[in-house]
């Protein structure tokens, strides 16, 4: 349920992917999609979302996005779609309140159960995130170097493609050992379209699912925490001296400040 001190009331979540869009609204059991791809624009995305959605009831909506976000709205162009989501205005064009997260720490924050815990997304590329005790701070790991190349040239879906599954299962196994190595971590999730490729989890991993970001999408506006610091960040509810505001009703699990 939406945090109702916020003004809401049914909230819409849009999980943007390099392969495909799915949305699901509250009160609903099964969400839909469309494909998407190197043609799909923001204007383009919100028509076909309007269109899917269009016997759904939503006052907010919650959009995870397929790259960094800086101040509430997307920071560099998604390496898989078409371009022009640098500046979109989504309230304009949704004509509701909209609220836009990583698409990594959405599925992260829809996993979190609490502690610190890092979120690992295999998917079209290497999505990141890690959550410390309710603040969820997004990353973009997959861009680091590794061997000849970056963590998400090997784990991302062109490296399975090129190298098959017996080989980008050993990178897999060796980024997650590094990363969880580096970051020593409470809990890690493996998440993304592509963990089900996977012929067992590393020790002390679980398996994320993908409906996990429809819960981070509602979760968003039911008092959960985004970080603000840093280009790596998604954004956070400032007040008039642009310092962050904590929320009202955070669940047992999502502790910290909103974002808006």
């Amino acid at each position: 349920m939406a945090e109702r001190g916020l003004g809401v009331s049914n909230v819409l979540v849009i999980d943007v992917g390099g392969t495909s869009v799915k949305v699901l609204a509250t009160g609903q059991s099964e969400s839909r999609s469309f494909r998407s791809g190197p043609r799909l624009t923001p204007r383009l995305m919100v028509s076909k979302v309007k269109k899917l959605a269009a016997d759904w009831a939503y006052d907010a909506v919650s959009i995870g996005y397929p790259g960094p976000v800086l101040g509430g709205r997307p920071s560099a162009e998604p390496v898989n779609l078409g371009r022009g989501w640098i500046g979109f205005d989504f309230e304009q064009a949704l004509g509701v309140r909209v609220r836009v997260i990583n698409d990594a720490a959405m599925q992260a924050l829809g996993s979190y159960r609490g502690g610190k815990m890092l979120f690992l997304g295999l998917g079209t590329g290497l999505g990141s995130a890690v959550i410390v005790e309710g603040l969820v701070k997004p990353m973009e790991v997959g861009h680091m170097p590794y061997k000849d190349g970056t963590y998400e040239h090997y784990v991302g879906r062109a490296g399975l493609e090129r190298e098959g599954k017996r080989k980008w299962r050993r990178h897999v196994a060796d980024v997650i050992e590094r990363l969880v190595a580096a970051l020593r971590p409470d809990d890690t999730v493996i998440g993304g379209g592509n963990v089900k490729k996977l012929d067992a989890l590393p020790a002390r991993c679980r398996a994320g699912k993908n409906a996990n970001a429809f819960l981070g999408g509602f979760r968003l506006w039911a008092g959960a925490a985004v970080a603000t610091a840093g280009p790596l960040s998604a954004h956070a509810r400032p007040d008039e001296d642009g310092e962050e505001l904590p929320c009202a009703g955070i669940s047992r699990h999502v502790r910290g400040r909103c974002c808006a």
